[in-house]
């Protein structure tokens, strides 16, 4: 009697194709129509993509591991840094490059001759949120000045900031939420030498208030890194950069500057690499045995001893560069080294310029 009821109710119901449940599971559910149905299943679907990659990650080491020394290298993941376009410019160690540099525009700032002296102001009426950029800046760049810009224009406070020493000017414009543009201009150090001018787009702006775990510079001159400016642009950007700061870096203050370019993003960070001693751990018993074996444990390295890390002091942005401007500031009569044109240069996005 049990048996019939038990047919009678699995009458006119199909039987579940498990093959068909595995291949729906393993299969993007973008096609279902209800909207809670489909993300019930899109977690569902995650989960099992990441089963399905950590098996084939479990099954690789097995293999590597029964080859031992025959197992074959891994193979190096494809990026777009390391399969951007070639770029003509390029330069690595190039003699010509470095005899062009040593008597370019920058010169005597890196050379020490010259001690940079940087004229910041901002847009007229700024905000003031752009104050605490400002004040970032201000322990970031140890020779800058500010200046309220009222209703001046940016030719007179190029000939303002000339007459009076200034070796650079930084013009920050900002929209409702922070800085969104730096305009760089070199006005020379009394040798005829002025330019170039350089507009960057500024993003990801984060004060050092906003930082957690934040540290406070002091009024040590830094360390300045910069890296990735590989092209002949590159260059002549990094060094713009690298003019802002004196390069006598006092080092006691362990404070460093890093513009770090990749795919023409600088990213500008300001750290402190600090040094602490580890816990020593006891000596364990077999480390006493060897000592009454006469067998003494052997002494720890210095690299045992301390352990170093980073901490970051602020500011925190982003820079990407839009155009770069022979001589000072000159919206009307100025020509442009470099300029960048997104529907020519934006082709693919393995090409890039620094």
């Amino acid at each position: 009697m049990v048996k019939k009821k038990a047919d009678a109710s699995l009458k006119g119901k199909k039987p579940v194709n498990t093959a068909k449940k595995a291949v729906a599971m393993n299969r993007n559910p973008g096609h279902i129509k209800n909207r809670l149905k489909r993300s019930e299943m899109y977690g569902k679907y995650l989960l099992a993509k990441q089963k399905e990659k950590s098996d084939r990650r479990r099954q690789r080491d097995k293999e590597a591991e029964a080859l031992g020394e025959e197992a074959a290298v891994k193979k190096t993941p494809k990026t777009l840094d390391n399969t951007r376009e070639v770029e003509p410019t390029l330069v690595l160690r190039d003699p010509e490059v470095a005899a062009d540099e040593a008597e370019d525009e920058f010169s005597r700032y890196f050379y020490s001759e010259t001690p940079p002296k940087v004229l910041v102001t901002t847009r007229p009426r700024p905000s003031q949120k752009l104050f605490y950029f400002i004040a970032d800046l201000q322990k970031l760049i140890p020779a800058i000045h500010f200046y309220p810009r009222k209703q001046f224009s940016l030719k007179e406070i190029c000939q303002f900031a000339s007459n009076r020493g200034f070796t650079h000017l930084m013009v920050l414009g900002e929209n409702a939420k922070h800085c969104n543009g730096m305009t760089i201009s070199h006005l020379g150090s009394g040798d005829g030498l002025v330019g170039p001018t350089a507009f960057f787009k500024v993003s990801n702006v984060v004060t050092s208030q906003n930082i957690p775990n934040h540290g406070a510079s002091t009024s040590h001159i830094p360390e300045l890194n910069l890296h990735g400016f590989g092209t002949r642009l590159g260059h002549r950007v990094a060094r713009l950069l690298g003019s802002l700061f004196p390069h006598n870096a006092e080092f006691q203050g362990r404070q460093v500057a890093t513009f770090h370019n990749q795919r023409d993003y600088i990213f500008v960070r300001h750290h402190r690499y600090i040094f602490e001693e580890k816990k020593q751990k006891p000596p364990t018993k077999k480390g006493k045995g060897d000592e009454e074996n006469g067998q003494p444990e052997k002494p720890l390295s210095v690299s045992d001893k301390v352990k170093a890390r980073l901490q970051e002091l602020g500011p925190r942005f982003t820079l990407k560069l839009r155009w770069v401007q022979e001589g000072t500031f000159d919206t009307q009569f100025g020509e442009y080294e470099w300029i960048h044109k997104r529907k020519e240069m934006d082709t693919t996005r393995r090409r890039f310029h620094l």
